[in-house]
């Protein structure tokens, strides 16, 4: 008995499908276990942090045992990196489009020394004083952005220049001098607003602990779910193509360095909580510390690829070494050596997930 041979095109693409899964069998048995863990690294840059994170919690807390794993050590540690993490956020949004951005502490300090002048020193209401210096962070995030865009300045060269001009205002409006703490909470107590904490048993958890968790998760939101995000990723990914796909790249990153500079603004006013006064030299080398984050969190240098979630861990990452090696009694000298360990092996490994096949 004969059998009827099926039609033309449901052959053809019977044929397709069996290839097709043909394919991919012999592409997973190339592969390996190392190539798949690349591959699942790939599609999930994500994973290394928390990786990393959860195996460093596991290890120095069998080295400095139950002081680590202590209610007040663990919110110590979230205290400790709030403001590097909000940096972090405005750099990660700066990385991926494929720029860096070295002038993100400078605006920080410099935002904080606008809105204690003004608060303190002239009578300014405090929620004003405020505003304007979420305003100037903004603008000062667009001056980036419109010499990059614009003026077609590399990144790297802009806001180191930038970082230059930030920085001499600062001192020149502040006359080097703090504003002290007294002097805050008579005038404008509000300033300081994110230093207030909540007790949770042994636990203290600052206000500026929980801004950083929203800053993130507002980040997220935007960068994941709308078309202003996708145009994002695909700057960072491609410009060129990001442009024939009728992506208008120039805005795209004029209104990140913006949203950037804006956050940056945001941290001046959870710094102040945090320190307690204003002073023109804190956080100088928080620009640095917000790029390790970022590398360390998985976020590419390239562009166009990681979440912005991952500066959060590793911010935390740094947070969870510096806690458990101080509680070690670790130098402080071998501290800063093992962070730069930590930034190479996150940059190398970036480099080993890109070499992925297609």
């Amino acid at each position: 008995m004969t059998q009827t041979a099926p039609p033309r095109g449901q052959s053809f693409e019977h044929d397709l499908e069996k290839s097709d899964r043909t394919v991919a069998a012999f592409e997973r048995t190339k592969r390996g276990p190392l190539g798949t863990i690349q591959h699942g690294l790939h599609g999930n840059p994500t994973l290394v942090p928390v990786i990393v994170l959860g195996l460093s919690i596991a290890a120095f807390g069998l080295i400095a045992g139950g002081k680590f794993f202590s209610a007040f050590n663990l919110t110590l540690i979230m205290q400790q990196v709030s403001i590097i993490g909000i940096l972090a956020a405005a750099q990660s949004l700066i990385i991926l489009t494929a720029g860096i951005d070295l002038s993100v502490a400078a605006i920080m300090v410099l935002m904080s020394v606008i809105a204690g002048n003004l608060a303190v020193y002239m009578g300014v209401p405090a929620p004003v004083a405020l505003l304007v210096a979420f305003a100037g962070g903004t603008g000062a995030g667009l001056m980036n952005g419109f010499l990059v865009t614009k003026v077609k300045l590399p990144p790297f060269i802009t806001t180191l220049g930038t970082w230059s001009i930030f920085y001499a205002l600062n001192l020149w409006l502040s006359g080097a001098q703090s504003i002290r703490s007294q002097d805050i909470d008579k005038a404008a107590p509000l300033l300081k607003f994110f230093g207030n904490t909540i007790a949770i048993g042994n636990a203290r958890v600052t206000y500026g602990s929980i801004l950083m968790i929203v800053v993130f998760l507002a980040l997220w939101f935007l960068l994941n779910k709308t078309a202003w995000g996708r145009h994002v990723y695909a700057v960072g990914d491609d410009k060129e193509a990001a442009e024939l796909a009728g992506i208008r790249t120039d805005r795209t990153l004029l209104s990140v360095y913006g949203l950037a500079g804006l956050v940056c603004a945001i941290a001046a006013w959870a710094s102040i909580g945090r320190v307690g006064s204003i002073s023109p030299q804190a956080y100088y080398e928080a620009n640095l510390h917000s790029i390790t984050a970022v590398v360390i969190g998985g976020i590419s240098l390239f562009g166009g690829r990681g979440s912005i979630l991952g500066a959060l861990f590793g911010a935390l990452i740094v947070g969870v070494f510096q806690s458990g090696l101080r509680l070690a009694d670790v130098d402080v000298l071998w501290q800063v050596f093992a962070i730069g360990w930590l930034i190479i092996i996150a940059v190398a490994i970036d480099q080993w997930i890109r070499k992925v096949s297609a």
